[in-house]
């Protein structure tokens, strides 16, 4: 298993720099989440911006739980 662009070059997550907002989301290291955080990230890789409109913040997670 692994991704694919159009014309067929494999793609490699894990060298694709993780970006902040990544690193402070609580989905980070949820298995369940990981193909939509890599083709998220995948998608946007060489963008000035990075978006994602699944983020939660790891901060509030924490909050939350208290």
């Amino acid at each position: 298993m692994g991704y694919y662009n159009d014309d067929g070059t494999e793609l490699n997550p894990n060298l694709i720099k993780m970006p902040n907002l990544c690193v402070s989301c609580k989905k980070k290291d949820d298995p369940h989440e990981e193909i939509l955080c890599n083709l998220t990230r995948l998608d946007q890789a060489g963008s000035d911006t990075f978006i994602c409109y699944a983020y939660e913040s790891l901060s509030q997670a924490n909050d939350e739980k208290t």
